[in-house]
C-alpha cells in the first residue's frame, strides 16, 4: 500500500503488537490521545477520537484505517463506552467515507460474544473439541457494556459497508499476550492470540480484499472454541502459534 495506514489507539497493547512486527512494512500515521512514551519514526497525531474534526484530519490521505482506539476496560461505565467506543467508532467510519478511504479494520472483542460462555457447556467449552465453535455468523451476546459497544461497532461497520461501500473487517480479538497463558488458565489457552499472529492477522486485513467480514483473532490453539476458518479463507490468515505447544510451561 502506497498511502499511509492510520492506526488509532497506537499506544495500546494491540497497537504495539502490530507495530513490533509491521513497523517497517507500511508508512504509518499513528493516533492516540496521549503523546508517545517512546521515540518513534512514524508520524504521530495526538487527538481524541471523540473529536470529529481531528479524526477527519487524521484520516485525510490514508489508504486504510486500523481502528483500535476506545475505552478497553471490560467494566467501563456506559458514558465512557458510549462516547469513546460507539461515537468514536462512528466518527472514524464517517471520516473514512468522507475522505474516500476504501478499508477500515475494526478491533472488536471476544466480549461481544462473551455470554455464550455462560451456558452449560462451560468449562468443557475451553477444552479440545471440534463439535462447537463460534464462527462469526452467530448473533452477538455481549457479556458487559464494553461488549455491547463492540457489537455496536460491528453493526456500524455493516451499515457503512452497505450504505457507502466501505470495506470493513471486524476482528473479535481473543486473549492477546506477549507470552503464552498459564497452562491451568483454560479460557486463556482457548482464546490466546500471540503477538506475531496478531501482527500477521492485521497485515492480512490491510492486504486482502473483502466486503464486510467478522473474523476471530486467535492463534491456532487446540482448545479453541472460536473458528479461524473465515479468517483463513477470506484474509489468508496463517497463524503460527498454538497454546498447546506450551502446555507444560509454568509461566
Amino acid at each position: 500500500m502506497d498511502d499511509p495506514v492510520l492506526l488509532t489507539g497506537a499506544e495500546g497493547r494491540v497497537g504495539q503488537a502490530i507495530l513490533s512486527d509491521l513497523g517497517e512494512e507500511y508508512e504509518w500515521r499513528l493516533l492516540d490521545r496521549d503523546p508517545p512514551t517512546h521515540d518513534t519514526d512514524h508520524e504521530f497525531v495526538v487527538a481524541d477520537i471523540t473529536d470529529e474534526e481531528a479524526v477527519r484530519e487524521a484520516v485525510e490521505g490514508v489508504g486504510a484505517v486500523i481502528h483500535l482506539a476506545g475505552d478497553p476496560r471490560p467494566e467501563a461505565p456506559w458514558n465512557s463506552v458510549l462516547n469513546n467506543n460507539i461515537d468514536g467508532t462512528r466518527n472514524v467510519l464517517e471520516a473514512a467515507v468522507s475522505e474516500g478511504v476504501e478499508k477500515v479494520v475494526f478491533a472488536s472483542s471476544n466480549h461481544a460474544v462473551g455470554a455464550y460462555e455462560t451456558d452449560e457447556r462451560t468449562p468443557d467449552l475451553y477444552r479440545p473439541h471440534d463439535d462447537y465453535q463460534l464462527d462469526g455468523t452467530e448473533l452477538p451476546r455481549p457479556s458487559n457494556l464494553y461488549g455491547v459497544s463492540k457489537a455496536t461497532g460491528e453493526v456500524l461497520g455493516r451499515y457503512y459497508h452497505d450504505e457507502h461501500g466501505l470495506s470493513v473487517v471486524c476482528v473479535r480479538i481473543g486473549n492477546l499476550t506477549e507470552n503464552h497463558p498459564p497452562k491451568d488458565y483454560e479460557r486463556g489457552q482457548a482464546m490466546w492470540l500471540s503477538h506475531r499472529d496478531c501482527a500477521h492477522l492485521f497485515d492480512r486485513c490491510i492486504r486482502a480484499d473483502y466486503g464486510y467480514e467478522i473474523v476471530y483473532g486467535i492463534s491456532d490453539n487446540d482448545r479453541k472454541y472460536y473458528s479461524i476458518e473465515r479468517a483463513r479463507e477470506v484474509l489468508g490468515y496463517d497463524p503460527q502459534d498454538n497454546s498447546a505447544e506450551f502446555a507444560n510451561a509454568e509461566c
